[in-house]
């Protein structure tokens, strides 16, 4: 009963004026005159005593693209004088609204669909598609159960949750100042989405008329939404942010420069295609995003929203290219795709490409065939990570990962997921940190060699992790999962060899 008091005033602070509060003094007792019904499972939930102490508000001061950074390496060293919990590593496991119980292997629609099929579903509609932000001290998530959720990083323990939206969030929450931004948008195609398509692929799109889409930006204190900006077409790529801007790309082919103070359009490109998952990145005065139907990565200049250039990726299947966020670093754009389908003894197959561009002039520097193997469902590629001159990236078509040198293509060792499960495993960016390569795929995270691909260690959390990374603090390994869980563990069980005395 006394939880349930303080999820009352909590959601009533946010819901009703304080003018109103001093005429009535007491909880409204007709929710329909209400604002909003301030018991309604929707209605944001505020625990300012599960935040952070001051001390405790530790890890990287923002979150500006998806996957942490260009790179795509969500890997944070903490300070020698940082706190114990963070240097030593914390577990926990925070339930999200749909929960599924994490040691249940079959997903929700297995019977309907069968498990190959009802794996990536439950990715897609169920839980977190993607990994999760860390900002002082505080564990950021979106979830396709409508929710964002703020979580204490140390005790996994709720600051809030908001639902400002009706649609799937499938993005990486990014965290800047006081901001935090969500991306909205669902996977779906209605009828009339697939009939444009159908009749002008040049016109196609993804998300008109099925739900609101667009850019939320949230309170980073209480979750209390702050503004919005509509798109007619899916918003499911996370943001990039950079120049107190936020860059956009949809799923009606359009991209966009907002600010990030009150989300006003500062330019709109038309490309063309669509977003699906990719998410922009922005690098040395451009950005980067690429496109699906009509395949494709675009470099834009930041100011004017002008197309530079245009690469490609030969073969590349219609949603190959806007599947993959790309990774750039050293003057290198890094992209993969699906390419080439085919039948082999009467089964549909399809090859992974992975390809360089010289980040100023979209000059191919080099190109990698990851090899072939069965078509697999939804997201068919793997997200790029770029460390130290070494491009690491999977492919769940063949279930592999490579390292890549950066500047030559030349291929240093490739690793075969052990248990990579129906749908093929990965699609998730590695995290390269502290001389080990972590990789969630599966239902579980792995400790690789980065020097030789050599498997160090394997640990088992449950459920599945999608294009997810994972997101590393001090001693702690953080995870979004497709069950619906955020998942804390302490990085000395992903790897025995971590030295949990190191800053």
């Amino acid at each position: 009963m006394k939880f349930r008091r303080i999820v009352i005033c909590s959601a009533i602070s946010v819901v009703v004026s304080g003018a109103a509060w001093a005429q009535t003094n007491q909880i409204p007792q007709d929710p329909a005159h209400n604002p909003l019904d301030p018991q309604s499972p929707f209605a944001t939930l505020y625990l300012p005593q599960n935040a952070p102490s001051a001390a405790d508000q530790v890890g990287p001061a923002e979150w500006t693209h998806a996957y942490g950074n260009p790179q795509h390496n969500a890997g944070f060293a903490v300070k020698a004088t940082a706190p114990a919990w963070i240097r030593d590593g914390v577990r926990w496991n925070f339930p999200e609204a749909r929960a599924w119980p994490l040691n249940d292997n079959h997903p929700y629609g297995e019977k309907v669909d069968g498990i190959k099929e009802a794996l990536p579903v439950q990715t897609q509609f169920y839980g977190n598609a993607l990994g999760v932000s860390m900002v002082k001290g505080i564990v950021y998530a979106e979830s396709d159960d409508m929710f964002a959720y703020a979580v204490n990083a140390q005790t996994g323990k709720l600051i809030w949750r908001s639902s400002p939206v009706a649609n799937t969030l499938m993005g990486n929450p990014l965290v800047v100042g006081n901001h935090v931004y969500l991306s909205a948008g669902s996977v779906s195609f209605n009828f009339a989405n697939v009939m444009a398509y159908a009749k002008h692929p040049q016109q196609a799109g993804r998300g008109k008329d099925i739900s609101y889409n667009g850019i939320f930006c949230l309170d980073r204190t209480n979750g209390n939404l702050l503004w919005s900006f509509k798109t007619q077409g899916d918003a499911m790529p996370t943001p990039a942010y950079a120049e107190h801007s936020l860059f956009i790309s949809t799923g009606d082919g359009n991209i966009y420069r907002i600010a990030s103070t009150n989300g006003k359009q500062i330019w709109k490109t038309h490309v063309g295609g669509i977003a699906n998952m990719s998410s922009p990145v922005v690098w040395a005065g451009k950005v980067y995003v690429s496109m699906s139907v009509i395949p494709g990565l675009y470099a834009l200049n930041v100011q004017t929203g002008k197309v530079l250039w245009k690469g490609e990726i030969p073969g590349a299947v219609n949603t190959g290219m806007g599947d993959v966020s790309p990774a750039v670093d050293d003057g290198i754009v890094v992209m993969d795709s699906v390419a080439n389908p085919k039948k082999v003894n009467g089964k549909p197959t399809m090859e992974t490409l992975v390809r360089a561009f010289n980040a100023d002039t979209g000059k191919v520097l080099w190109t990698d065939n990851m090899g072939r193997g069965p078509k697999i469902p939804a997201f068919k590629g793997g997200v790029p990570m770029i460390h130290d001159g070494m491009v690491y990236v999977g492919s769940p078509v063949t279930s592999t990962y490579e390292a890549i040198n950066l500047q030559s293509g030349k291929v240093a060792w490739t690793w075969h997921v052990p248990n990579p499960g129906p749908a093929g495993a990965g699609r998730g960016a590695p995290t390269y940190y502290d001389h080990m390569l972590y990789i969630s795929t599966g239902p579980d995270v792995y400790a690789i060699n980065p020097d030789n691909g050599a498997m160090i260690h394997e640990y088992h959390v449950g459920g599945r992790f999608g294009i997810v990374n994972p997101t590393i603090v001090g001693g702690t390994l953080y995870l979004g999962n497709s069950w619906d869980w955020i998942n804390a563990v302490p990085l000395k069980d992903v790897n025995p060899q971590f030295n949990v005395s190191k800053p």
